[in-house]
């Protein structure tokens, strides 16, 4: 059963070699794209049945040991992004022949997003640093591929902005893990826990962790290394966006969440003070920017700041509460930014701007777009009972803990501007009288429906059904907040 750890790897890794094969036959392709994401939701959900019951799975690449050969571990924190994952792949799957030209499909864009997928579920599964350098890479080239398809000015601009300041955060990755091995002599991450264990924490380690830290962060768009994401997450297709939005960012918090639960844990009087206060300006200037646009996508890309703030939080304050609802808030602002992206992105394909001073009435002509929107900005804010309020309520109540008041007020401030922010998109934009210039084009708009429906219903569920999922994120808060687990599980201790 260890190939359960390997199959949401190779079979979107094999799905992009097939479709690379006939672009231009987009029946096919489409109808394959859609087949395969729903095969790997149910062989991920088969693997986080099987963790749950037997515990993580570890598979030994070529049966080299650990740490000797590269290993791939599934437990509940990983399987679980993983599912998310392969959960929003199915909705921009469907979504994607509504919203793409034919002249972007055919550029191998279900290619590029089965890449996409391999990159973003090896590294969540991968427990080896240098490996998850290696997919970092993998998502990284998917998304170059991604951002240019369409071949617009506006997107060759903004992706030499996103390449390059991918490519400066890739070099310090990798020079940081040469660092790293120089000094503990292993790039198996549970070996390098154990190893900095045994040593203690010097200097020297706290430098490369940080070091590590603002690689992540990079990635992750935290305060202040965020000012490259908001315009280059907009301008490539719908759905598109809704893959950036939420996947990328997702793939540097983890990490951060992974490394500073693992291996980084024995000197955190510093670094995780700054974690608080990283994630309070997160929380801060990402809300700000929000607040200063009339640009519908540029507001939700924005929001994706001050969610990355919300999970650092957990992180910083370093309890079992805390680390339990940032795995929650992640798994739940992963669905839910997918789904904001797809609904304005429907949105402003339909109204042919994505201006808000140019959007209004649109609730008459499309009442089903608009009441799920209506939802998402309740969710997105964390209005109870939806899933955005169980993880703040996690959030903030590790905080306290902790005695953290201040970033718990500033959480609570924060959550009230983020409803405010998106709520302007449905009361200027859906709400008001009849826009007697907008044609309707109601059966476009229905192929927008599913994908987004899908979306938000898991995002109700993890809201409503918290009570059957608790107990899981709770079991992965303890399990972060024990590193040996990990630790004596991989190295087989």
């Amino acid at each position: 059963m260890t190939n359960l750890a390997v199959l949401p790897i190779v079979i979107p890794l094999l799905a992009a070699i097939i479709a690379s094969f006939f672009p231009k036959k987009l029946r096919v392709v489409r109808i394959f794209t859609q087949v395969m994401m729903v095969i790997n939701v149910l062989v991920t959900t088969g693997a986080l049945w099987y963790v749950q019951q037997n515990g993580t799975v570890v598979l030994e690449a070529g049966d080299w040991m650990a740490p000797f050969g590269i290993v791939l571990v599934a437990d509940m924190l990983s399987i679980s992004l993983v599912l998310t994952t392969n959960i929003i792949g199915v909705a921009c799957a469907f979504y994607a022949p509504k919203s793409l030209s034919q002249k972007q499909e055919e550029f191998y864009f279900y290619t590029f997003f089965f890449l996409l997928i391999t990159g973003v579920s090896g590294a969540f599964i991968t427990g080896d640093l240098f490996n998850l350098f290696v997919f970092f890479e993998v998502l990284l080239m998917a998304s170059y591929g991604l951002i240019v398809l369409g071949g617009e000015k506006i997107q060759l601009r903004e992706s030499i902005k996103y390449v390059l300041i991918n490519l400066f955060s890739s070099m310090l990755f990798v020079t940081t893990v040469a660092f790293l091995y120089s000094v503990v002599g292993t790039v198996n991450m549970a070996q390098i826990a154990e190893r900095v264990g045994e040593v203690e924490q010097k200097g020297i380690l706290t430098t490369i962790g940080m070091l590590l830290f603002f690689v992540f962060a990079t990635k992750a768009a935290l305060f202040p290394l965020y000012y490259w994401l908001p315009k280059s997450y907009i301008v490539p297709n719908p759905v598109v966006s809704a893959l950036f939005g939420a996947l990328l960012t997702k793939v540097g918090i983890y990490s951060i969440i992974r490394v500073f639960t693992l291996i980084f844990v024995y000197e955190t009087s510093f670094t995780h003070d700054l974690f608080i206060w990283i994630a309070g300006l997160s929380l801060i200037f990402g809300v700000i920017g929000a607040l200063s646009t009339n640009n519908i996508k540029l507001i939700i890309a924005y929001n994706i700041i001050p969610a990355i703030g919300f999970i650092l939080i957990g992180i910083g304050v370093f309890n079992e509460t805390g680390l339990s609802g940032s795995v929650f808030y992640l798994v739940h602002d992963m669905i839910i930014k997918a789904a904001l992206f797809l609904l304005v992105g429907a949105v402003a394909y339909l109204a042919g701007t994505s201006d808000l001073r140019k959007i209004h009435g649109f609730i008459h002509y499309y009442p089903g777009l608009g009441w799920m929107f209506f939802i998402a900005c309740f969710i997105l804010a964390g209005i109870p009972p939806f899933s955005g309020f169980i993880g703040k309520l996690l959030l903030l109540k590790g905080a306290f803990e902790e005695g953290e008041i201040a970033i718990a007020i500033i959480g609570l401030g924060s959550s009230l501007l983020i409803l405010l922010s998106v709520m302007r998109i449905f009361i200027r934009g859906f709400w008001g009288e009849k826009d007697p210039n907008i044609r309707p084009n109601r059966r476009v708009a229905r192929g927008f429906v599913f994908p987004v429906a899908l979306l938000l219903f898991f995002n109700v569920l993890l809201g409503v059904g918290a009570e059957w999922f608790y107990p899981s994120i709770e079991s992965i808060g303890e399990y972060l907040m024990n590193p040996e687990i990990y630790m004596d599980t991989v190295l087989k201790e």
